[in-house]
This record gives structure tokens, sequence and C-alpha cells, in this order.
């Protein structure tokens, strides 16, 4: 069975190419549900119109594909709340100098 720490260490490996940071460490995952073989990820970006929308999302599928199987990984982009800088990691404050 999957677990979360699988899903987030998945995630981890999906960067956002403009800031050279992973969505785990923005702040962009707000949850990660396991019920059985599904993991339903709720995920968030730091602007609506962001052009990397259809990308990162997919990357994050795919990322959790790869350990849930195909079939088995929900990708929901979510805009409540929203982010802002708090959410960053001190990992991701650090690298962007705050």
């Amino acid at each position: 069975m999957t677990t979360e720490k699988e899903v987030t260490k998945a995630l981890e490996g999906v960067l956002d190419p403009e800031l050279g940071l992973n969505i785990v460490d923005l702040g962009l995952i707000y949850g990660i549900e396991i019920s059985g073989q599904k993991v339903h990820v709720k995920m968030t970006l730091t602007n609506p119109m962001c052009p990397m929308q259809s990308y990162l999302v997919g990357q994050a599928q795919d990322a959790v594909e790869k350990i849930a199987g195909k079939g088995n990984a929900k990708v929901e982009l979510v805009w409540e709340p929203e982010w802002n800088p708090k959410k960053l990691s001190p990992k991701a404050r650090k690298k962007l100098g705050l």
C-alpha cells in the first residue's frame, strides 16, 4: 500500500522550472488522501494565472502514478485557501532570500 511519506517524496521530485524548487517546499501541496490503492492529492499554485499550471499538475500526476499505479492517482488543483509565502518551507525561504 502506498504511504503519505512515499507520495510526499515523489512530489518532492516535481520542480517549478521558474524557481528551481520542488512543489512540496513551495507549499503547493494542500493534502494527500489515500484510500486503498487510490491516492488523491490536493495542490495549488502561487497564482491562478500561472503559465506552468498544466505542466506542474501533469508532473505531479505522473510522479504519484509512478508509485500508486496508472489510474490510481488524482491530482486536484484547488484555490482555497489562497497560497501565500508563509506556506514556503524554511529551505525554500532561505533559497529565495526571505
